[in-house]
């Protein structure tokens, strides 16, 4: 399915170059896309040491966290499938694969020490990545991509903690860890994202199942607004204490509502394979498309609160707010008072491409989307003139500002390069899935153990699958292959 660039976009066509910057940028040129993604990627990559001898593959240096290193390569991923560059695929296949852990779920007992469910989900994210934008699979002695995927999420569903706050998921995994007492938006909207990926990919039910109760325990939490009506915008705060489940943490990420968006887009495009009386009947999902649309529709007016005007070179702006209700993406809760820790910059990269991602899902939404994408990378380029290394692209925080802030480091490297790219995403085909020109191969099982499904569970996990979940995992994969060989193709809308 491909989405054309809506014919308001021709307002915002505008080219920027400054003396003192290298990076040009026509938002209207693909070329010129590309060789502003081109750059930021470069200067991203300045940053990682893994793939060179004794190093080790996958890890950022410190202060950047596991997780952080593990969504680089997922933007890199989609950066090949967006503009044909292929140089860093075998340092991507490296890293995912080195990074698998024990078990083959993503947990390596070396950062046990500050995994989170959150962590473990964005590596899913990324192998979900790889199987979508048909990435060269690994070596057949290694697992698939959605097998990866699969394996997380297999040890994450039993993890649902019904004792406190009605059920969710904790932030961390381990309850000797900071943040066990906490329940948050990015934790449990990343297992409604990777169910809901999952269920489009593969057409398991399950995964439907596990998406709608994550869904409706977010949507009845205080992490999101209780009084949610169509035609409202929701929203949706940072997480609360587990132990307390009405004290609620009132900040704004964009992650969150990202998360949130996508997977409701994803659930929005899915087709369900239903055999009855030796028929295939394709049906839209459980749910309904409407209502999934719908929702994400709200989602995406909840992002507004992220775009900014221009604030003409203001460097001493006292609050975000002054400059709301424009075009421009910022990360409100922290850019204009230069408090954004290591990991915050990269948070527009991810929202970035889950727009994107969910403009080609949900076509309605395309228009403004792209819109928004396209002013905020225009302004974007006017941020990398930054040092850092010998290079003098390097790009800072404030997007909406004409002059450079002064902060560098992946995550700012990475949330540009994002929004670059994602322009590209107007010619480029939706996430494929496993009917739909997918290759990666499902294994539902994978993760429980050495053996796939009929191995033993994962040590880590709280419960055990059912026989019951693995067994529709089973049907329905067993399905979807039977399909796939006798030539049944659909287009998602």
């Amino acid at each position: 399915m491909y989405i054309k660039w809506s014919t308001a976009l021709a307002a915002l066509s505008l080219s920027i170059h400054h003396i003192n910057a290298q990076i040009s940028l026509d938002i209207t040129s693909d070329d010129s896309i590309k060789a502003a993604a081109k750059i930021a990627a470069a200067n991203m990559m300045s940053y990682y040491s893994g793939n060179l001898p004794g190093n080790i593959p996958g890890l950022l240096p410190g202060p950047y966290y596991w997780w952080e290193a593990g969504a680089m390569f997922g933007q890199l991923i989609n950066y090949w499938k967006l503009t044909g560059d292929d140089q860093y695929n075998d340092i991507v296949s490296q890293a995912l694969l080195f990074q698998i852990g024990e078990k083959d779920n993503y947990m390596p007992k070396n950062q046990t020490q500050s995994l989170g469910n959150d962590d473990q989900a964005f590596w899913a994210f990324s192998a979900l990545d790889a199987a979508e934008a048909g990435f060269p699979n690994p070596p057949s002695s290694y697992p698939s991509w959605v097998a990866l995927a699969q394996a997380v999420w297999n040890t994450q569903f039993p993890r649902w903690d019904n004792e406190t706050c009605g059920g969710g998921l904790r932030w961390q995994i381990f309850y000797f860890n900071a943040g066990w007492s906490y329940k948050n938006a990015i934790t449990n909207g990343g297992f409604f994202q990777l169910s809901a990926r999952l269920y489009r990919y593969t057409g398991n039910q399950t995964y439907a199942d596990y998406a709608q109760k994550a869904w409706d325990w977010m949507y009845n939490s205080p992490i999101m607004d209780r009084s949610l009506e169509p035609g409202q915008t929701p929203v949706v705060w940072d997480g609360m204490n587990a132990d307390n489940c009405s004290d609620v943490h009132q900040i704004y990420w964009t992650y969150n509502a990202g998360t949130m968006l996508v997977g409701a887009a994803y659930m929005a495009n899915t087709v369900s394979l239903i055999t009855l009386c030796g028929y295939t009947k394709l049906t839209k999902n459980q749910t309904g498309d409407a209502t999934w649309s719908q929702r994400a529709t709200q989602l995406l007016q909840a992002t507004n609160i992220f775009f900014v005007k221009d604030a003409g070179g203001n460097t001493a702006l006292n609050s975000p707010n002054s400059i709301l209700d424009g075009t421009i993406m910022s990360e409100i809760a922290c850019e204009a008072t230069t408090s954004c820790n290591y990991d915050q910059p990269s948070f527009k990269a991810y929202l970035s491409r889950w727009m994107a991602v969910t403009g080609q899902l949900v076509p309605t939404l395309a228009s403004e989307i792209y819109s928004r994408l396209s002013a905020s990378a225009a302004s974007a380029v006017r941020q990398c003139t930054g040092t850092y290394q010998g290079k003098t692209t390097m790009c800072g925080r404030r997007w909406y500002q004409s002059v450079w802030d002064g902060q560098i480091g992946v995550g700012e490297q990475m949330s540009a390069m994002s929004v670059f790219q994602n322009l590209l995403i107007k010619n480029a085909p939706a996430p494929l899935t496993d009917n739909n020109g997918g290759t990666s191969k499902s294994d539902p099982g994978f993760g429980l153990g050495s053996g796939g499904s009929s191995g033993p569970r994962d040590p880590y996990a709280d419960d055990p699958i059912t026989t019951g979940d693995r067994a529709g995992a089973g049907i329905l994969t067993f399905l979807s292959l039977v399909l796939a060989g006798a030539g049944v193709t659909f287009v998602m809308s």
